[in-house]
C-alpha cells in the first residue's frame, strides 16, 4: 500500500508540473498582457511606461524563463500576487475554495443520493415502466442546459413562491441562511449530475444481474432485493466508481455557470475572471488545484476499487492487477 502511494504521489507531482507549465504557456500565449489593459484603461501611460512595466513585471523575458522564475517561487511556497485583487493568490483563492467546497461537497452527496438508487430501481426490471420513467429523467438530466435549469429554479422557488434566495451565499446569517443559499445551486448541479450516475449505475447493474452467479443465487431462492444489493451491486459499483471519481474533480471547475447563475463566489467563476483578465497566477493556481483535485479523486477511486473488489490488491504486480 506504501509503495502504491508513494508511486501515485510521484505520478501526481509530475502532472502537475506538467499541466503547471502547459496551462502557464496558454495563458502566455493569449493576445494582449496585462500591461495592455493597463493601457487601455489609462491613456496617460506611454511606450515607455509600457516598456518599463514589462520589465519590472517580467513581461520582456523569454517564456521559459518566466515560468522557470514561477515555478522556483512556487516551490518556495510563494505563488505571486494577484493582478486584479492586488493580494497575495493563496488569500484570493482560500475563501472561494471554502466556498465551492461546501457546494461541490453537498452537490456530491446528493447526487449519489438520488443518483445511484435509481439506477438500481431502473435495473431491477428493465423495460418496466419504472425503468422508463428513470430513463427519461436520465435523459431529461443530461440534455437539460445548466443554466436554463437554475433560471427555472429560481422563477419557481425565489421569484413565485419566494422561499428560497435567488442567489448569493449568506454567509453572514449563520449556518441556516448559508443552507438556504446554498439549495437552488446544490439542487441545480445535484439534479444534473444524479442523472449521469443513474445512467452508469443502471447499465452496470443490468450487465451484473446477467452473470452466471447472479442467476445462481436467484435459482438457491435468494431475493431480489437480496440479490441486488448484496450480490450485482457491489460487482456494478466498480465502473460507477471511476464515472463518480472524474465528476467530484469537475464539480469543482465545472460550477462556472450556476456559479454565475447565483452570484457564488466560488473557483469556477473566480478561474474564469481570472482567465479573462490574464491574471496568470490567480488563473494558474486555480486551475492546478481543479488538477489536483481530480488526481485526488482518482486516487479514492483505485483505493475504492479494493474495497469493492477482493481480488484487486495493491501488493500484486502492475500487469496482475
Amino acid at each position: 500500500m506504501l509503495r502504491f502511494l508513494a508511486h501515485r504521489a510521484l505520478q501526481s507531482l509530475i502532472v502537475l508540473a506538467l499541466m503547471s507549465f502547459v496551462v502557464y504557456a496558454l495563458i502566455g500565449l493569449m493576445p494582449g498582457d496585462p500591461v495592455d489593459l493597463m493601457i487601455g484603461s489609462n491613456p496617460r501611460l506611454t511606450q515607455e511606461d509600457a516598456a518599463r512595466l514589462r520589465e519590472v513585471y517580467g513581461l520582456d523575458r523569454p517564456l521559459l524563463e518566466r515560468y522557470a522564475a514561477w515555478a522556483g517561487d512556487a516551490l518556495a511556497g510563494d505563488f505571486g500576487y494577484s493582478r486584479g485583487f492586488a493580494r497575495p493568490v493563496l488569500e484570493v483563492i482560500g475563501p472561494r475554495l471554502v466556498n465551492t467546497a461546501g457546494l461541490m461537497l453537498a452537490a456530491f452527496v446528493v447526487a449519489l443520493a438520488i443518483g445511484i438508487p435509481l439506477g438500481i430501481v431502473a435495473a431491477a426490471r428493465p423495460g418496466s415502466a419504472t425503468d422508463g420513467a428513470v430513463n427519461l429523467y436520465c435523459f431529461l438530466a443530461i440534455s437539460t442546459p445548466t443554466f436554463w435549469l437554475a433560471l427555472i429554479l429560481i422563477m419557481v422557488f425565489a421569484v413565485t413562491l419566494g422561499w428560497l434566495p435567488a442567489g448569493g451565499t449568506g454567509t453572514e446569517g449563520g449556518f441556516l441562511e448559508t443552507t438556504r443559499h446554498l439549495i437552488l445551486p446544490v439542487a441545480t448541479l445535484a439534479l444534473v449530475e444524479a442523472g449521469a450516475f443513474a445512467r452508469y449505475t443502471r447499465a452496470a447493474m443490468v450487465e451484473a444481474m446477467r452473470q452466471d452467479w447472479v442467476r445462481t443465487a436467484r435459482a438457491k431462492g435468494a431475493s431480489l432485493p437480496r440479490v441486488l444489493v448484496r450480490h450485482a451491486l457491489r460487482n456494478a459499483l466498480i465502473p460507477v466508481t471511476t464515472i463518480v471519481a472524474l465528476s467530484f474533480g469537475g464539480l469543482f471547475s465545472g460550477a462556472l455557470v450556476t456559479e454565475t447563475m447565483f452570484a457564488y463566489p466560488g473557483m469556477g467563476k473566480l478561474i474564469f475572471d481570472a482567465v479573462m483578465g490574464n491574471d496568470y497566477n490567480l488563473a494558474l493556481v486555480g486551475l492546478l488545484f481543479a488538477t489536483l483535485l481530480t488526481l485526488i479523486g482518482n486516487l479514492g477511486a483505485d483505493l475504492a476499487y479494493v474495497a469493492l473488489d477482493p481480488r484487486i490488491s495493491f501488493d500484486a504486480p502492475e500487469h496482475e492487477r
